[in-house]
This record gives structure tokens, sequence and C-alpha cells, in this order.
């Protein structure tokens, strides 16, 4: 009992760990930073997904009232000239906003302040790109995150279960694979169509790395749960899903996603493109 409750605890620390790693180290997460301007540390925490059909804020706090401000965008990918917007200030806070896109379209973006005669431009170096996406219901939002965490511990535990001398993976092993089906399988693509309008962008039909790390962990563990009824020594399998679907969760969160191609937008005359390098939203 005590052997189990220990690998338990490995497990959730393991999962744990590596969800926030793959959020944090994904395009989509904040850019968050502190810049020196005249002496004073201002703190900024710059988007980089935004959902809905709003426009999307940009807002420093600079109580200095002499810093001015301008942000600078344009779209990703694009032979565009820069648009300058010069911020308002709201009490403490400079703000403006960059302008709604469609599903999958990014943009480029940086801010200059300004103090008499000294400029200051926030990041340092490459600009920001923010990507635009559909809302998708909590109610489709939630249970897939839940699933898909619960997939990654008890694979995590079915992986650990192994390296015991009389492993007990059978019950593991079929949960796993029934949380990865309705997760990754069911809720994943009805995401995928709220944020980006597209059930499936994987392959065969495209290259997006959320959509395929997710097929190759399934199909792993589909695999396992197989083995696990027809074979003599299953937990060979078992252990290499589980270290398959680890490894895919290492890498960042929406890496390679859906990106809307602007050129083929502007060829057409203004009229609506599924996104070229479609991938998830997820």
């Amino acid at each position: 009992m005590r052997q189990r409750t220990v690998l338990w605890i490995f497990a959730v620390v393991l999962t744990v760990g590596s969800a926030v790693y793959q959020r944090m180290t994904g395009p989509s997460y904040p850019v968050s930073d502190s810049a020196v301007i005249a002496g004073h540390h201002v703190k900024f925490r710059l988007e980089r997904s935004h959902g809905g059909e709003s426009d999307c804020p940009v807002a420093l706090i600079v109580p200095d009232t002499s810093v001015r401000g301008v942000l600078s965008w344009k779209r990703f990918k694009t032979d565009d000239a820069l648009t300058h917007v010069s911020m308002d200030r709201h009490g403490d806070t400079l703000m403006a906003v960059l302008p709604h896109q469609p599903p999958a379209g990014k943009l480029q973006y940086s801010i200059t302040l300004q103090r008499g005669e000294g400029v200051f431009g926030i990041p340092e170096g490459e600009p920001v790109v923010i990507r635009f996406r559909g809302d998708v219901p909590s109610l489709i939002l939630i249970p897939h995150v839940f699933a898909m965490f619960l997939a990654m511990l008890l694979s995590t535990r079915a992986g650990l279960e192994c390296l015991r001398r009389e492993p007990n993976i059978r019950l593991l092993t079929v949960t796993t694979v029934v949380l990865l089906v309705i997760g990754g399988g069911i809720l994943g693509p009805i995401m995928q169509k709220f944020a980006f309008g597209a059930y499936w962008t994987g392959w065969p039909f495209g290259q997006d790395m959320t959509d395929n790390k997710t097929l190759v962990a399934l199909l792993a563990w589909i695999g396992a749960a197989v083995a696990v009824y027809r074979s003599a020594a299953p937990r060979r399998w078992v252990l290499l899903a589980s270290i398959i679907l680890f490894a895919v969760y290492l890498i960042p969160h929406s890496v390679l996603g859906s990106e809307l191609d602007y050129r083929s937008i502007d060829a057409r005359s203004g009229q609506s493109q599924a996104p070229a390098d479609s991938g998830s939203g997820r």
C-alpha cells in the first residue's frame, strides 16, 4: 500500500510538472517581463492569444505621466507597413487595442515608450506575435482539459506501475484509453472547430503538431490496450505508451498551431479563407 501511495504521488508531481512546462513554453503563453524607463521599473504582460470577437486590449501600468506610448503592429508574415497607434492614458495605465482578426489570424506588435528624449522599446528584440481564435464554450473546454490531464496522470501512473514486480496495469490502461478518446479524440476536435473552424488539421490533412501528437499518443495507448488483453507480456507495451505520452506532453503547448495565410485572403480580394497551416487551438 505504501509503495502504491508513493507511486501515485510521484505520478502527480510528474504530471503537474509536465503540464506546467508545456503551457509556459508554448507560443500562446503571455510575455511577461520588466523594463527600466528613466530609472523606473515598468512591469508588462503582453498577450499572445486572444479569443472572441473583440479587439485585444494592450495595457501597461506606467505611473509617470510624462511617459507616452505608441503601439505598433502589422499582420504577421506580410509586407504590410507598420500601423502606429498612440496609447491613451487612463490614470497610471497606458492603453491601446489590437484590431480583431479572423480565427488563426496573427499580428506582430511592440510598444515604444518615450520620456523626453529617451525612447524605450517593449519588448527588447523581436516583436510579440499574437494569435486570434474563436470562443470555446466552457462546457467543451473544461471537460477537455480535465480528461487530458487525467489521461496523462493515469498514463504516468501506469508507466510507474510497470516498474513493479507484479504490475496491475489492466484498469489503468483501459481508463487511459477511454480518457484519451474522450479528451483528445472527441472534445479536442470540437474545440478546434469552435476556435479555428476545422475539426481536424493533423495528418493526413495537415501538419498541425497538437493534432498529430494526440493521434500518436492515442494510437500508442490503443496498442497497449490490445497488448494487455492479447499479449503474454504487455508490460513493455504499456511502458512504451506511457513514455510516448509523456514525451508528447513535453512538446510546448500550441507549437506549430493554426496560422491564417493573409496572402491568400489578399489574393482573393478579402474573401474568407480557412487557415492555410491549420492546427489546434488547444
